[in-house]
């Protein structure tokens, strides 16, 4: 297998997810937060509970501005900081039920316009795409 040919694929597909992440989540944002705001409640609620440092690093925002960014969501009641009960010092983030509520929403409109992208898909081409986003989760985006 060419390494360099498909390196090219994964560029050209990478791009493709961030063009149809952007149709599916278009709008899909409270106004009542920023769009940095929104990023950090979309990977706390698919990978909750988090650290702060985690949601740093995949955000790619830098630790005072990530405690910032918290500290305002959890004055909006959308978020909770729980301690690790063997280390006190370790802090974990979790969303609030205002939280879920918001996120859920998000969710359920980006979930419809998903469903409108694949409405005549077979159940066949259903299990195979399922299939290929198992491979690429463990292969590739671990």
């Amino acid at each position: 297998m060419d390494k360099t040919a498909l390196f090219l694929k994964c560029v050209s597909f990478t791009n493709s997810v961030h063009r149809v992440t952007h149709e599916l989540t278009q709008n899909t944002k409270s106004d009542s937060i920023t769009q940095v705001q929104y990023n950090i409640l979309k990977h706390i609620a698919v990978n909750q509970p988090v650290t702060i440092s985690e949601i740093s690093d995949c955000q790619h925002i830098s630790m005072p501005n990530t405690s910032r960014e918290l500290k305002k969501l959890s004055e909006k009641n959308l978020i909770e900081k729980i301690h690790d009960n063997e280390d006190r010092r370790k802090q974990y983030i979790r969303l609030s039920k205002n939280g879920e509520t918001m996120m859920n929403e998000a969710f359920a409109c980006i979930q419809a316009r998903f469903l409108n992208r694949i409405p005549n898909t077979s159940k066949e081409d259903l299990e195979e795409i399922d299939r290929a986003l198992d491979i690429l989760q463990t292969k590739l985006f671990y």
